[in-house]
């Protein structure tokens, strides 16, 4: 059997991943980088040391002040010191564990949006958007994100659906933001090994996500664009809520390979299409390109790589995506716009400016949610053509 790896050295392997990151590798290459070099480390221990990794980045501005450093030892130091745990114990240079305190280990008290870990520029677009949650929010997304599944309402109940992965290990509630929607609290690394999930009765999808869904106006035999289809998630929840001609469209058709093999587990039929045609559907949805900042607890990278001028890029393209949608829906049909992100630039500020230059549209209905009601943060808007 292979012995696991000590609490101290998790931390070690934590700083030497954090250090590739922070040198500017992506997290996910550098985890995979340290297990091919890391054979000795068991499921546990690169679980562990993923957990340790993941919570720094969230944290990365307030762990390094505490830890005296923005490098892989200050971050793991500071994530300790946030738990109050005592470094002295683990930094102790014995064996596998990290070198002994130094001096220059001391760190401070993080103030400001420096304790909100949030970067400088981005705090007053968040405090126009958010307002009094600013700091709430922000703390929300200091912590990892719930694990939630959608239940696949076209084959399975919500109840049958808790009793299947109950028998596979995997306790799961129901979720008050979409009636789809489970949140697991136990088992959540069995899900994609379980056969509710390889035989399409769930699907891994945020709950905010499944909300959005849920307040399309899908009606049977509608014909239904999912222009920024992406994995095809928001692209499945639609299928299983009612029969529907339903299209997905990607501007970067590798990311919809994994579409049909999905749709089949699932028992739904989706057409692909390179070449939406104008006036055609019912309903276009435009799940657009964002910030991400909605879901920063799950790609905590996206909120220290976002710069004024990617926002910038980013607006742009939003703006493009509406204008390029609007002439496919059809008379009397719905343009949905939706972003998972916090920033009202990319929320309302692209709607009002979709309807200064499109007059003869019209808003009729809007959602929006933080991380507060438990999910991502997400925005839609519902757009019509102007009748009379």
């Amino acid at each position: 059997m292979v012995p696991c790896m000590t609490p101290a050295a998790r931390l070690s392997a934590a700083i030497t991943v954090l250090d590739g990151i922070l040198a500017g590798d992506s997290a996910e290459r550098a985890l995979t980088n340290w297990g091919r070099a890391s054979r000795f480390a068991g499921s546990g221990d690169r679980a562990a040391v993923r957990d340790l990794v993941f919570d720094a980045l969230r944290c990365r501005r307030s762990f390094a002040a505490l830890g005296g450093a923005m490098t892989g030892r200050g971050l793991v130091l500071g994530g300790l010191r946030a738990a109050g745990t005592d470094p002295a114990l683990l930094f102790t240079g014995d064996g596998h564990a990290p070198g002994p305190l130094t001096p220059q280990d001391q760190g401070h008290t993080p103030q400001g949006a420096e304790a909100l870990d949030l970067p400088d520029w981005l705090v007053p677009d968040l405090s126009l958007s958010l307002g009094a949650d600013l700091a709430a929010v922000a703390q929300a997304m200091q912590h990892r994100a719930p694990v939630f599944l959608r239940v696949n309402i076209a084959r399975i109940t919500g109840p049958a659906a808790i009793a299947a992965l109950q028998a596979e290990g995997i306790t799961a509630h129901p979720h008050a933001l979409a009636d789809t929607a489970l949140e697991v609290t136990q088992g959540a690394r069995k899900i994609q090994s379980s056969q509710a999930y390889l035989t399409g009765l769930v699907e891994l999808q945020d709950a905010a996500s499944q909300a959005v869904v849920a307040r399309l106006p899908l009606r049977e035999d509608m014909r239904v664009l999912d222009y920024c289809a992406g994995g095809g998630g928001k692209t499945l929840a639609m299928a299983a809520r009612a029969q529907l001609h339903l299209f997905a469209h990607d501007a970067n058709p590798a990311r919809l390979r994994d579409l049909p093999p999905r749709a089949a587990r699932a028992g739904v039929q989706v057409s692909l299409t390179d070449s939406p045609a104008a006036g055609h559907y019912d309903l276009v949805l435009a799940d657009a390109p964002c910030s991400g900042s909605g879901s920063w607890r799950r790609d905590p990278q996206g909120k220290w790589a976002l710069t004024p001028e990617k926002l910038a890029q980013t607006l742009a393209l939003q703006d493009l995506i509406l204008d390029r949608i609007a002439p496919l829906v059809a008379p009397g049909g719905v343009l949905a716009y939706a972003t998972c992100s916090l920033l009202e630039v990319e929320n309302g500020g692209r709607i009002a400016g979709f309807l200064a230059r499109w007059p003869g549209w019209q808003q009729t209905d809007q959602l929006r949610l933080t991380p507060l009601s438990g999910g991502d943060g997400f925005f839609l808007a519902l757009l019509t053509q102007k009748t009379g």
